[in-house]
């Protein structure tokens, strides 16, 4: 019997949601929200309702029967870290998304969106791979600072979707493997894949590895220390400088490596020198994440938006190659792999896990 699904990814100013049957997509919509109806709600949670009342209105438009659904899956958002895998939305789970209990997401939603919805009808709903899941082995947690404590906050929505991938066309078990996975879009993500496990990522949000289109990545820590307490910046303005203004962004001004690109095409040295050096940051954590797995690394897969960039991924490879050899997955289909761990669960080929 066929599954049918609502996947619903909700980001700030967007709600996305598309409709499957098992993994075909049936169809799919992204519901764009103005400042001004944003602005109108004090927090995140407070636009349950806003949210809601769009996606029933989208399902009515397009005529879909929505008791014929069999779950729903949203978006995971900042919940406390957790191992990786989908989780039944449970009360538990819910009242941490409403608190933000890492912080205020429009990922948040995804969760609570699903609950309402599925419990009004009578089915399950599930969050799949939030970017708080966090596998890291206890040495990889040590900074050496221990006010500092390394975090996992990276792509593990399609870094998890894409190792599983992987290992399903070749007729492995994902826990059978040792791959490093390469997330590359706005932030950048290095994950050490190790039996089903990341036991070592770069944190993707704020701190670590290469800089991206619009994040600084892992700066000299003692240099940053003398720029916050300059007193020519608020901490407002540094953050942004990290996240938001950073990397090509404030190279180059653009965080889009289209841009870059025609750039590099048009003859401009610098965005060249741009690009190269994000290369090689980028295969240096590669590196790195090749000896946190003692060398035996089966397969490199790189993913993300900037993995359609030719360029770069040829260089990526000609760095790192040498390693173990490149799969290349270009882009994300974060409702796919949504809908793929709630699957896994109905399937029978994994338990829901509590949280």
């Amino acid at each position: 019997m066929s599954v049918k699904s609502l996947i619903i990814n909700p980001g700030s100013t967007s709600t996305k949601i598309g409709v499957f049957e098992d993994e075909t997509l049936l169809f799919e919509e992204t519901l764009r929200h103005s400042t001004e109806e944003i602005a109108q709600y004090a927090s995140i949670v407070d636009q349950k309702d806003f949210r809601k009342e769009i996606i029933m209105n989208l399902l009515k438009e397009k005529n879909f029967d929505i008791n014929s659904l069999n779950m729903v899956v949203g978006r995971g958002g900042m919940l406390k870290p957790i191992p990786g895998g989908t989780y039944a939305v449970t009360d538990d789970l819910l009242n941490d998304l409403k608190i933000g209990k890492q912080g205020q997401h429009a990922s948040n939603l995804g969760g609570i969106l699903a609950r309402e919805i599925g419990d009004s009808i009578g089915v399950p709903s599930f969050i799949v791979d939030p970017v708080v899941v966090d596998e890291l082995c206890t040495v990889a947690r040590y900074s050496g600072v221990p006010e500092l404590p390394r975090t996992s906050v990276f792509h593990a929505l399609n870094q998890k979707a894409v190792a599983k991938r992987y290992a399903k066309e070749i007729g492995k078990a994902y826990e059978s493997l040792n791959l490093i996975v390469v997330h590359m879009g706005g932030g950048v993500s290095v994950g050490a894949h190790e039996k089903g496990k990341v036991i070592d990522v770069f944190n993707a949000l704020d701190g670590d590895g290469a800089f991206s289109p619009e994040r600084a990545g892992g700066a000299p820590s003692g240099a940053l220390i003398k720029l916050c307490f300059s007193g020519k910046y608020t901490e407002k303005e540094v953050y942004k400088m990290f996240v938001g203004n950073g990397g090509f962004n404030a190279y180059i001004g653009t965080n889009d490596m289209r841009d870059v690109e025609k750039m590099v095409n048009d003859g401009d040295a610098k965005a060249k020198e741009i690009r190269d050096a994000f290369i090689f940051q980028v295969t240096k954590d590669i590196g790195s994440m090749a000896c946190v797995l003692k060398g035996k690394v089966d397969q490199i897969i790189v993913t993300g938006g900037i993995a359609y960039d030719k360029a770069v991924v040829a260089g990526l490879k000609e760095a790192s190659e040498w390693i173990a050899p490149f799969t290349v997955y270009p882009g994300e289909d974060e409702l796919l792999a949504l809908v793929q761990g709630g699957l896994r669960v109905l399937n029978g080929e994994e338990a829901a896990k509590e949280y």
